[in-house]
């Protein structure tokens, strides 16, 4: 789909690209989120990139992906696009990547064979838990580029056995976790309580929602959290994408390997063949809630979900990859399955049109659907 310019996009082009001649642009799907627009650039040459502008002051996502992508590439715990331009601070602050390598996992899980879904998603499930090894002391919101590291960085110095006991000597390791620092591939991390940084991401739902319907919602999410601060509490941090789902994913190999769990044997590599892109919500914070969250996006529409043999696989490539589930799952998946349901409270109004069912339906399945949830914590 070919989409007309605007003048935000002509002003980023000309500060990412100022030497090259567009083509054409093209829309990249649709999107609920009002704060950016992206759009896939195919230039007079030939080759192509994808162009991410801030429409609001929201410009900190964009600084949060372009640190992040930066980050994930410089220590390899997943394949992410290379970023090729950027400027948080801009008029539009804008992110310019390069196409991610191989096919949108949409299309691919929709011609699929149940059979096909199941080892996708066990694939999903290890690349989350490869990302999810990237452990942090503390929860916090990613904010931009700052010294920040976590212990993905700590290995990749070491030779990827730190925490184990490396024979690398620690004033080596010391000395080149310290250039890396210098080289602008660490993060910015705005450090808080976990149930606090719940209670910001609840806040920030209630303010870009789209619908006054079940304002409600958000003050009984919230004292959910509240309720269960001392469980939330000791959640581990680790980094965590923030919004896994099919548009989001690429599936970058066939699937053929015997390893399901990713391992390129003859390459010696973890590559789980799946690239995530959109790491505009990445944080750190508890894998436990980022997996409830992919098995929802992934799986799940307004109030019901799909066959248990999904989600099964999507926790048995977890485990496969990272020897179980996060500590404290089970324990703390209701208090965000309760989060999760503000997905759906907060935009009532645009699930109506995307189900084609009347709203006054969906909100008493909405205020059944969060009871239910709430009575299961």
């Amino acid at each position: 789909m070919v989409v007309a310019d605007s003048k935000p996009i002509s002003m980023a082009l000309d500060a990412a690209f100022p030497d090259r001649s567009v083509e054409r642009l093209t829309g990249v799907g649709p999107s609920w989120n009002g704060a950016n627009e992206t759009v896939g650039v195919t230039f007079a040459d030939g080759d192509r990139a994808f162009l991410k502008i801030a429409l609001t002051d929201e410009s900190r996502r964009i600084a949060r992906e372009r640190a992040v992508l930066r980050y994930v590439d410089a220590h390899r715990p997943v394949p992410v696009p290379e970023v090729l331009a950027a400027d948080p601070d801009g008029d539009p602050a804008y992110l310019a990547t390069a196409p991610a390598r191989g096919r949108e996992l949409l299309g691919v899980y929709e011609a699929a064979s149940d059979g096909d879904r199941e080892r996708l998603l066990r694939r999903v499930g290890g690349v989350l838990a490869a990302l999810h090894a990237d452990r942090f002391g503390r929860h916090g919101e990613i904010v931009g580029v700052g010294t920040e590291t976590g212990t993905a960085a700590q290995s990749d110095v070491a030779g990827g056995d730190v925490a184990g006991g490396s024979t690398v000597e620690e004033g080596a390791v010391e000395s080149d976790l310290a250039e890396r620092r210098d080289s602008a591939t660490g993060l910015s991390v705005e450090f808080a309580p976990w149930p606090d940084g719940l209670l910001a991401t609840i806040e920030r739902t209630r303010e870009i929602g789209t619908s006054e319907r079940l304002a409600g919602h958000y003050d009984a999410v919230a004292d959910c959290v509240r309720a269960n601060r001392d469980l939330l509490s000791g959640a581990p941090a680790a980094l965590l994408h923030g919004d896994v789902t099919k548009p989001n994913l690429f599936v970058t190999t066939d699937g053929s390997d015997a390893n399901r769990t990713g391992t390129d044997e003859a390459a010696g590599t973890r590559d789980p063949g799946i690239a995530p892109i959109d790491w505009e919500l990445s944080h750190v914070g508890d894998p436990a809630r980022d997996l409830v969250r992919a098995e929802d996006q992934l799986l799940n529409s307004f109030d019901s979900t799909g066959p248990d043999r999904f989600p099964a696989a999507l926790r048995e490539g977890y485990r496969e990859r990272a020897g179980g589930l996060p500590a404290g799952f089970e324990r703390r998946r209701p208090v965000y399955e309760a989060v999760r349901m503000l997905g759906r409270s907060g935009f009532v109004d645009q699930w109506a049109t995307y189900l084609d069912e009347p709203v006054d339906e969906l909100v008493e399945r909405a205020d059944r659907e969060l009871q239910a949830r709430l009575d299961a914590v």
